[in-house]
């Protein structure tokens, strides 16, 4: 269409009635009890490791760590908060996937 022209309406192309009724929607897959268990446990183990590593990197326990007494020069970097604040981002991460699962874990009541 070139500026200046009529706005022209799209056409769309007649219904053309074939006499058939279309499909129903296909009925919902029946979970079974290993897939409701594997996203309990799926979503358990993401919520203890996301309040792990968003807790632990601001502890004590931090500057305490077995590697950091392996490996003595990296304590410029253990030390270093954009570290601690990376590995705290990771464990806000895992938090946002325990939280999804669980909103997600609905699904298997709805179907039953």
């Amino acid at each position: 269409m070139m500026p200046g022209d009529p706005a022209r309406e799209p056409v769309s192309p007649p219904l053309v009635d074939s006499g058939v009724a279309p499909l129903p929607p296909a009925p919902a897959p029946p979970y079974r009890w290993h897939q409701r268990l594997f996203a309990v446990l799926l979503a358990t183990l993401c919520l203890v490791v996301g309040i792990t590593l968003l807790l632990f990197p601001w502890t004590q326990y931090w500057n305490d760590s077995y590697f950091l007494h392996l490996v003595p020069s990296l304590r410029r970097w253990w030390n270093n908060l954009y570290l601690r604040g990376a590995i705290s981002g990771i464990g806000v991460v895992n938090l946002y996937i325990s939280l999804v699962d669980v909103f997600r874990l609905k699904r298997f009541s709805q179907h039953e």
